[in-house]
């Protein structure tokens, strides 16, 4: 993966406490001063970030209270979001706060928003570049009402700022992140030890592109260069297209853990992502995804790897 090295930076993280951001932030504490932003109704969380040298600036996006946020960062990365479930709040956060958010911060150098492949209209098994159509690609989960409509407000309230403003932006359309922190893939894990049957699309396989959390970390300097006026929108991604099928089928295999599937239209579609963009701006990921997920289950019950005759003892070396 191509990309350099931030150093003695002063970087905003948003959404801090999160799956994706957390990684990142701690990543980018090593050498340059992060403040990291987020609600923080997790004492433990904010401790953890504190300790690595993280200051924490409590904000809420939905009101727009962008809290003691520095107006003078360098750069600033964006993986706030919120999934209440209700409208009139997920507007005003992912939008509207973004919005404030882009305004406080018009005098940095870049802005790197984390969108998602969510933003895609639905078309089965489609290869979509970025600028295929957009639709309501998560309406059909009824605890995600609000995701795929309210993160394509989030899009165009970033396009407009970034020329509003004059704000180098990058907005990244994230696929399938994972690794030690979690992710969908984590989720499945929990489901096959918990006896569940997965859901996947009847239009099978269900095919997204799996992004290990290092190269989520590797990929953000290169993400933020990339920024401009008008904003760069660009698919971010894993370079093998895998299915849940297929991954849940490798899970299986190193714990020994039986994965049951049930097909259903109940659930969302696959999102096949072209990643020539990507290439050319960030380069490829370095984490083959039978690594990654190996070393998932390792970190999150390293007591099931390797307990299973035939199961890799170490990171596979599969591509």
């Amino acid at each position: 993966m191509s990309g350099s090295v931030l150093e003695g930076q002063t970087i905003v993280v948003t959404g801090v406490t999160g799956q994706v951001a957390e990684p990142v932030a701690m990543n980018l504490a090593a050498a340059n001063r992060v403040i990291g932003a987020a609600r923080f109704h997790d004492d433990g969380a904010r401790c953890r970030l504190e300790a690595a040298g993280i200051e924490c600036v409590p904000i809420d996006l939905t009101t727009g209270d962008v809290g003691d946020l520095p107006s003078d960062a360098d750069l600033v990365v964006n993986f706030a979001v919120a999934k209440s479930n209700r409208w009139d709040d997920d507007l005003a956060a992912n939008a509207g706060g973004l919005l404030s958010l882009m305004e406080h911060h018009r005098n940095a150098g870049a802005f790197l928003h984390c969108s998602t492949t969510a933003v895609y209209k639905p078309m089965g098994h489609h290869v979509f570049g970025e600028g295929d159509p957009l639709g309501d690609n998560h309406g059909v989960w009824p605890f995600l009402r609000t995701y795929s409509i309210s993160k394509i407000a989030a899009e165009a309230s970033a396009r407009w700022a970034a020329q509003r403003f004059s704000l180098p932006t990058t907005i990244a359309r994230l696929s399938v992140p994972y690794g030690d922190h979690g992710g969908w893939p984590a989720i499945h894990l929990e489901m096959m030890i918990g006896g569940s049957a997965i859901p996947v699309h009847a239009d099978a396989p269900s095919v997204y592109h799996p992004l290990h959390e290092d190269d989520i970390v590797s990929m953000v300097p290169a993400l933020l260069r990339a920024a401009s006026v008008p904003a760069t929108v660009v698919n971010w991604g894993g370079d093998d297209p895998v299915s849940i099928e297929d991954w849940c089928g490798y899970l299986s295999e190193v714990t020994g853990i039986e994965a049951r599937f049930a097909p259903t239209t109940d659930t969302i579609d696959s999102v096949q992502i072209d990643l020539t963009r990507m290439h050319s701006l960030v380069g490829h990921p370095s984490v083959p995804w039978r690594d990654g997920m190996l070393r998932m289950v390792a970190a999150r019950h390293p007591e099931l790897v390797g307990s299973t005759p035939g199961a890799p003892d170490g990171p596979a070396s599969r591509p």
